[in-house]
């Protein structure tokens, strides 16, 4: 396996952790306590990974580095971010499994679809596509039911992912710039 196919499936695996482990903690300025959190700043450097090994690997690599993140992510949120006497927090770990495998592989399969577009759409669009999918599942299988705002919390997430997802394009397009795309 070569080196960087090994750091961008770490890489992973640390963004599904921090941001399991950041999604728990509601922002508590400006009045933002009901509607955001900050796991929602760190997640979408996962459509980066993804869109950065679609675009440089293929559909197939890039669907290996998301099997190996998620494998990594799920260890380490298991290890170091889940509270098994917390039912909240099991639902977490359930809720960010299934949200990141389903939006993941989505979004490798939307970019390769959109790959010979202009060079943004394909990570603007699957990486738009795959955040709303992310956002609404795990939202609903960690917070349904109990009591803590879950819808308006996911829409303040996505708010902020359709964002960093925009912003994302500048390291995209430097990145690709730098290495010839497959």
């Amino acid at each position: 396996m070569s080196r960087v196919f090994i750091t961008l499936s770490f890489l992973m695996g640390v963004v599904v952790l921090i941001s399991n482990y950041l999604v728990q903690f509601p922002i508590n300025y400006f009045g933002l306590e009901e509607i955001l959190t900050y796991g929602a700043f760190s997640y979408p450097i996962a459509f980066l990974i993804t869109d950065i090994s679609n675009r440089f690997y293929g559909k197939i690599i890039a669907k290996k580095i998301v099997y190996i993140g998620f494998t990594i992510g799920i260890c380490f949120t298991l290890l170091f971010s889940t509270n098994f006497a917390d039912l909240i927090s099991i639902r977490i770990a359930i809720g960010s499994g299934t949200a990141f495998i389903v939006a993941q592989l989505l979004d490798v399969q939307i970019f390769d679809q959109l790959r010979k577009k202009k060079w943004f759409v394909a990570p603007l669009t699957s990486s738009l596509i795959g955040s709303t999918v992310d956002t609404f599942l795990f939202f609903s299988i960690s917070f349904y039911a109990t009591g803590i705002p879950w819808f308006t919390l996911s829409l303040g997430d996505l708010a902020v992912k359709i964002f960093v997802a925009l912003a994302m394009l500048v390291p995209f397009r430097l990145l690709i710039g730098r290495v010839k795309a497959v």
